[in-house]
């Protein structure tokens, strides 16, 4: 069995992996160079991921990496784990897709497996995919190739997160299709979900994405509300997750983050238009979760004032860049949106992640481009009269925070139980 991967990214990469460690041999394609060299001297580019994992299975020959697609015509099945984007007016961007549709489509053989895990709308891949492989292949699909669409599941930086036991929801635009990709993922991944249609599984993925993004939105209005009441909202929702039924632990915080929950929601918002359908939940959590930043920048300016200090003029430090804890990804973070927005309000803003040395250009945030983590030490964390703590690093000394800064702005409750003075900590 030989599998093509599009997109060696935060999807690709891992999934790569463990088809690798089952004895398939994977070819990774992809488009950046830097990428496909880094894979080919073994060496890894995302931190929850060892080099020595790549390398051992680069030796092997059970992986390679290259740009080159006419590769494809090797292949029994060729998966694609590509970026979905919203656009400049949030619109659904699933270009990424296409493209490669029509990098890969001159190759299909007969017979070959086309997956696409990339999330995004009902219908992406047996009408928009499908249409374009047809048309540059000259082949049929559910005839002449397998088209099936199966979900990625990803948890970056979750150390029990293991691709090969994390149930793979498959669809197949036929029966036989389906049966083609459960054979292929079944070299792999030990349970298999399977349902009654690429559209199916479209609709799972964006399921999962909402309902997260919804109960995000949830625990961050209370959060303001509680706030306004003098409730600890953490304390609050600790006490409610002690029920063993009926209730599910969310966290609030400075906004959302990532590749999926900020931008998911939105591809059904879009194709639900189409059928003249509103999702008013779906809207209104994204209107809360997009206001949270401002809620944040609001009770960093309060704690400054507090201590008689201007937002204009201050010298404030961002803790933590990536999305989430424990990773080096920030795409889509919130840390960007607080930091443009203190800086617009006159202040003069820093960033500090054990991840993320330096900041690579980002579609939305390209201004901070270059910008580099300050150093973590009394000196330089004492010279700032806030720090924002925006991403819960393990690896961070808060102990150390507590000693060294003035004032502190807790979007994450990253200070409970660590022992501050009197109005040192505000919680946001």
């Amino acid at each position: 069995m030989k599998i093509a991967i599009v997109g060696l990214g935060y999807v690709g990469l891992p999934l790569s992996l463990q088809f690798a460690r089952s004895g398939v041999t994977v070819q990774g394609l992809d488009v950046d160079q830097v990428k496909v060299d880094a894979i080919n001297r073994g060496r890894s580019y995302i931190k929850h991921i060892a080099s020595a994992a790549i390398a051992e299975l680069v030796q092997a020959g059970k992986f390679s990496a290259s740009t080159d697609f006419r590769q494809v015509k090797k292949m029994d099945a060729v998966i694609i784990c590509v970026p979905t984007p919203l656009n400049k007016n949030r619109e659904p961007d699933i270009s990424f897709i296409l493209n490669t549709g029509r990098s890969i489509a001159p190759h299909l053989k007969k017979g070959i497996l086309v997956v696409l895990e990339s999330t995004t709308y009902p219908g992406t891949t047996d009408e928009d995919l499908r249409a374009v492989l047809e048309s540059g292949s000259g082949l049929k699909a559910g005839r002449d190739f397998h088209l099936a669409f199966s979900p990625e599941r990803e948890d970056p930086g979750n150390p029990d997160s293991k691709v090969a036991l994390i149930p793979k929801v498959i669809g197949g635009y036929t029966p036989a299709c389906l049966q083609r990709a459960k054979a292929v993922y079944g070299l792999a991944i030990k349970t298999l979900v399977p349902v009654s249609s690429c559209r199916a599984a479209e609709a799972a993925k964006l399921t999962e994405n909402i309902f997260r993004s919804v109960n995000i939105a949830l625990v961050n209005e209370l959060k303001i509300v509680y706030t306004a009441m003098g409730i600890d909202v953490w304390e609050v929702i600790n006490a409610a997750k002690t029920k063993p039924f009926g209730f599910m632990a969310f966290y609030p915080g400075p906004g959302l983050g990532g590749h999926c929950i900020p931008i998911d929601p939105f591809y059904l918002t879009w194709k639900a238009r189409e059928y003249v359908q509103n999702t008013r939940f779906i809207e209104l959590a994204g209107e809360v979760n997009a206001a949270m930043p401002e809620y944040v920048v609001h009770q960093a300016v309060a704690a400054l004032n507090h201590r008689r200090k201007a937002v204009n003029g201050a010298k404030v430090l961002v803790l933590g860049l990536a999305y989430k804890a424990d990773v080096d990804d920030y795409r889509e973070s919130p840390s960007f949106v607080l930091m443009t927005l203190l800086q617009e309000r006159g202040a003069a803003v820093s960033y500090h992640d054990p991840y993320v040395p330096l900041v690579h250009p980002t579609r939305e945030h390209a201004h901070w481009a270059g910008a580099k983590s300050v150093h973590w030490d009394a000196k330089t964390i004492k010279s700032y009269d806030l720090v924002l703590i925006a991403t819960k690093h393990t690896s961070v000394d808060y102990e150390a925070l507590a000693q060294w800064a003035s004032c502190i702005v807790d979007t994450r409750n990253a200070m409970s139980g660590i022992a501050t003075k009197p109005g040192q900590v505000w919680k946001a």
